[in-house]
């Protein structure tokens, strides 16, 4: 069987623009998969966004207020939702259409703005808007750095697996403690767990591409990527936020 990249074949002008044209296709496709998860990814942290402030307007009267500080059951339907939602799409993904798929992804967003919407409750305004641009900068460049380098992070995927394990453990344990220093010391390891996340997430999805190219499940692997990416943003921002948010 010919070996279409030995250089040593004749007609080599010939090879070289079908590879060529191969490669340019492979690239394109790779970059409209990309986009979408992207597209995808930044719809749900803006309708996280909208919904949050949302329920947050008019202060003590608001939304957000009567449903944390009021307390009752309702707090905690709210606060946990989006997780039912988060499994249903990740243990789901197989048995839904793409469209059921964008829905749920959508509402599991909406709902994750009306969870977080006790930020603006405890935080000024500023301080918010500070960490999250500060957020979206530390993410474009972990993301960039994931998609563009020729380093295979597939082995950070265990001890990134075993970190966030051992910091769901801390943060279960400091909800009983309410220590400080401790609650400082999981942020700053959170942030770096989610940041280190973020780059893996994104050569993982790319490398999904080619696996999926061609097929009918790469739709529904975009949205699963957008997922992940979108959780590796709201956690390092909310982690980033007990360092920079200042209290109202």
């Amino acid at each position: 069987m010919a070996n279409w990249s030995d250089p040593r074949i004749d007609g080599g002008p010939q090879s070289t623009t079908t590879v060529g044209r191969g490669q340019v296709a492979v690239d394109a496709g790779l970059r409209a998969h990309m986009l979408s998860v992207y597209n995808y990814m930044s719809s749900g942290v803006l309708l996280t966004g909208i919904v949050a402030l949302l329920f947050a307007q008019g202060g003590a009267d608001s939304l957000a207020a009567r449903i944390f500080i009021g307390g009752g059951l309702l707090k905690w339907v709210v606060m946990l939702a989006p997780l039912g939602l988060v499994f249903w799409l990740s243990f789901g993904i197989n048995r839904m259409t793409e469209t059921t798929a964008k829905a749920v992804f959508w509402g599991y967003s909406a709902l994750m703005g009306a969870s977080l919407s006790f930020i603006f409750l405890v935080y000024t305004g500023g301080s918010i808007a500070l960490t999250f641009f500060a957020t979206s900068a530390a993410f474009a460049s972990l993301s960039l750095y994931g998609y563009t380098t020729k380093k295979d992070l597939s082995g950070w995927g265990s001890f990134l697996l075993m970190g966030l394990v051992g910091l769901i453990v801390a943060s279960i344990v400091n909800m009983f403690w309410m220590n400080d220093t401790f609650s400082l010391a999981i942020a700053a390891i959170g942030v770096l767990i989610f940041a280190g996340l973020t780059a893996y997430d994104t050569q993982k999805i790319k490398s999904l591409y080619f696996q999926l190219a061609g097929t009918q499940f790469l739709g529904k692997a975009a949205i699963m990527g957008a997922l992940q990416l979108y959780l590796d943003f709201i956690n390092m921002f909310m982690f980033l936020l007990r360092f920079l948010g200042s209290r109202d």
